[in-house]
């Protein structure tokens, strides 16, 4: 289906020129990095914008680096780069394996991360593994520049803390302690191309520290403050994977839409809990299976 919305397009070259052009067209301008929800929306009629803004230009904002202890994704590193990043591999296996559940090739060689966060949807696979990594976003527009912890970040159902005109200039995150294990396991219909039914990222951190999140199965993707503090400097056993699965009710809200019903994802939850957690506190004493690894 051709796109029959017509639009005026810029092609900045520097942060502060994007954000003029933001500001002043205010909510009827589009920023386009990978472009592709951008470009799927206004084929279908879901965004109408008067004029679109492409990023991909601007320097600065492509690559994944490490500072010290802290890995920062610039606002344009795509999927790919993340499943192709040395730096991932060996540091945050996690985002590694989250990036290889992508949609497909094609894909995940132009989505990037943060257009992922910015979409918003319940079901985008970077929430709930920036969630449990504690990351954080870097934003620039009109004000300056300032930073939006990832817990904040997420205000609704494809809304987020991000203003009209600013402008996501990367993601980092604290590289977590060397002897670190985590997991993403996601639910789909098939392989390939889809999005979540439900997901769950889990990271067991030395000490018997866990964190835990969930997506698709809330307005927001969302921590499990309560299943963590009940997991919290415990040994894990069977007795005490059980107590935490009776808790994922209170921390999830499932409803039923094109993917699944609220009773699937109500039944699967516990099990793909169980599954990952099981399989990062493996890999976390240096066994369990590769990241990358299908659990469910």
């Amino acid at each position: 289906m051709p796109i029959a919305h017509e639009f005026e397009y810029a092609r900045p070259e520097t942060i502060q020129e994007a954000i003029a052009i933001l500001n002043e067209h205010g909510t009827g301008a589009k920023v386009l990095a990978g472009g592709t929800d951008v470009v799927a929306g206004l084929r279908d009629g879901l965004t109408t914008p008067g004029i679109l803004v492409d990023i991909k230009g601007i320097a600065g904002l492509s690559g994944i680096e490490r500072e010290g202890g802290i890995l920062r994704i610039g606002a344009l590193a795509t999927f790919t780069d993340l499943i192709e990043s040395e730096l991932t591999k060996k540091h945050v296996p996690l985002l590694h394996e989250m990036a290889m559940t992508v949609a497909s090739v094609g894909v995940r060689n132009r989505a990037t991360i943060t257009g992922n966060i910015c979409s918003a949807v319940p079901s985008c696979d970077s929430g709930p593994v920036l969630l449990v990594l504690d990351a954080s976003i870097h934003v620039a527009g009109p004000n300056g520049e300032r930073t939006i912890p990832i817990a904040a970040w997420f205000t609704g159902p494809k809304t987020t803390a991000l203003g009209s005109a600013e402008i996501v200039t990367s993601v980092s995150l604290s590289i977590p302690q060397e002897e670190h294990g985590a997991a993403y396991v996601k639910l789909g219909r098939y392989r390939g191309e889809d999005l979540a039914q439900a997901s769950v990222a889990v990271l067991a951190l030395p000490g018997s520290e866990y964190r835990v999140a969930f997506g698709a199965v809330a307005p927001t993707p969302v921590r499990a403050p309560k299943i963590e503090e009940l997991l919290r400097g415990k040994v894990l056993g069977d007795a005490l994977i059980e107590d935490a699965k009776k808790l994922v009710p209170d921390e999830t809200a499932p409803i039923a839409d094109i993917r699944a019903s609220r009773e699937y994802r109500e039944h699967m939850l516990p099990i793909m809990f169980e599954r990952g957690l099981r399989a990062a506190v493996a890999r976390l004493e240096g066994d369990g299976p590769v990241y990358g690894a299908q659990l469910i």
